[in-house]
């Protein structure tokens, strides 16, 4: 198990290329308190050396007395021809989670890019994971291009994605650019929720909202139908409007155990 780090303020933390038989262990064992002893899809020690020599980034945040507690680790590629990250993994110790690490991590994350000439970024989150929904929308202002539907199939990242499917939203991050998301809960726009049982009940107004669950991780073990349940509508839900075009325009995470929205509207048509 990762320690949990001391009482301390953010600034504590830091953060560093993982290198090192060290580093690089604690990464693994990350990952497994992550994503389960059975996580199929582990990044190798090989693997998180090599890529820091071709322009990959993997990042540590270490506490005070060196034990990790975060990382992110990504690649770099190609996209109509100019240069863009795949952040393929951020992971923080569940003790330290909602405590500014895995903001810290993506904003190191940044400034390496820059300075290496990068100005974007990609990657993918369960969008019934309102943590993550929370940082990258809200915090970090990234902007979402894709809805990906069940995205890794039969080989999921981990067992919880096993229980209810891996549905992505997949984001895009200006990394020169500023935070735009709108956070306001915008009760005036009708809500999707798990009421909504097929297409025809998806309400059609100039603004929408879609309910996550406050907590799906802790769902999917106390009640996993009912988790299958909010995957099956928001899946339904985000294909639909996507598809007319509707953009996600914020986030507003709801109250300890209440549920957090998406708000998406629909792009005026172009004149």
């Amino acid at each position: 198990m990762v320690a949990a780090p001391p009482p301390g303020p953010e600034s504590d933390l830091d953060i560093r290329p993982l290198t090192g038989h060290g580093d690089l262990d604690q990464c693994l064992d990350l990952q497994r308190a992550t994503w389960g002893e059975g996580f199929r899809e582990l990044v190798p020690p090989a693997m998180l050396t090599i890529v820091q020599h071709v322009g990959g980034v993997a990042l540590g945040a270490f506490d005070a007395r060196d034990q990790l507690v975060g990382f992110v680790f990504g690649v770099t590629g190609i996209i109509d021809g100019q240069p863009v990250h795949w952040s393929h993994m951020l992971a923080v110790d569940e003790r330290c989670r909602d405590q500014g690490v895995g903001r810290q991590l993506k904003t190191a994350q940044r400034d390496v890019l820059l300075e290496r000439g990068v100005a974007r970024a990609r990657w993918s989150f369960d969008p019934l994971v309102a943590r993550n929904a929370y940082l990258n929308l809200v915090r970090l202002g990234t902007e979402v291009v894709e809805f990906v539907e069940d995205m890794y199939g039969e080989n999921p990242m981990s067992v919880t994605d096993s229980i209810i499917g891996s549905d992505r939203l997949i984001v895009e991050w200006d990394l020169i650019g500023p935070v735009t998301a709108d956070t306001a809960e915008a009760a005036d726009a009708p809500l999707v929720a798990l009421e909504h049982g097929s297409a025809d009940d998806l309400p059609s107004a100039p603004r929408v909202r879609i309910a996550v669950p406050r907590d799906i991780q802790v769902l999917k073990h106390r009640d996993p139908e009912r988790a299958r349940m909010w995957r099956t509508v928001t899946s339904r839900a985000f294909r639909h409007y996507i598809a007319l075009g509707y953009r996600v325009a914020g986030f507003h995470r709801g109250r300890p155990g209440a549920r957090s929205t998406y708000l998406l509207g629909a792009v005026p048509a172009s004149t």
